[in-house]
């Protein structure tokens, strides 16, 4: 009975060293990494598309809104009146011309007050700044899942966790990341963005 315990005394921490609990901890390392990965890709595939809807949808109001004031005020500037020969006729077209001016400033001024930024531009940057940091994030899960396959290999195949690997587990190496040749084609290329 001493002999057993003192061989369990010696067996534990020698079976722990050699990889019982850390081989299958880091295939699962291994496998929440990559899971990590398609999270961040599915993040991208929901995010982007919203964000560039919302972009175009605000830029094309405040481009309808600017786009009425300029109309506006080109047929107000056009319509001129002499006062020597004013006419009700040309009187009426003028007031009709400036009339639709002030409507479109008046909504431009609803619009302004509002949305006192009225700024396309800043949606543009703040879309600039969520694609960057949505492609930061996919690169760091990369690394992440790169890092804990290249751990994981390790116990598998260094001694002595790859000796207890070979009696209990037989797990294989993992391959590493790698992209496909039509993936490596397209990473050389700027991803397309469409407004």
């Amino acid at each position: 009975m001493k002999k057993l315990i003192l061989v369990a005394l010696f067996a534990v921490p020698f079976l722990t060293g050699c990889g019982i609990q850390s081989l299958p901890q880091g295939k699962n390392g291994t496998e929440a990494a990559l899971a990590e990965v398609n999270n961040q890709y599915k993040r991208r595939a929901d995010l982007i598309p919203n964000l560039v809807n919302v972009v175009k949808g605000y830029a094309k109001h405040e481009q309808e809104t600017l786009t009425a004031v300029t109309e506006a005020r080109a047929k107000a500037t056009s319509t001129q009146i002499d006062p020597s020969k004013v006419s009700p006729e040309q009187l009426a077209k003028f007031q009709q011309a400036q009339s639709g001016l002030s409507q479109a400033l008046g909504r431009l001024m609803v619009v302004t007050e509002k949305y006192p930024d009225l700024k396309a531009d800043q949606n543009f940057r703040d879309l600039q700044a969520q694609l960057e940091g949505t492609e930061n994030r996919i690169a760091i899960a990369r690394q992440r899942y790169i890092e804990s396959i290249q751990q994981f290999n390790n116990l598998v195949t260094v001694p002595p966790t790859s000796w207890t690997n070979s009696l209990m587990y037989h797990f294989e190496k993992m391959p590493q990341w790698d992209m496909t040749p039509d993936e490596k084609a397209q990473a050389e290329k700027a991803p397309d963005v469409k407004f």
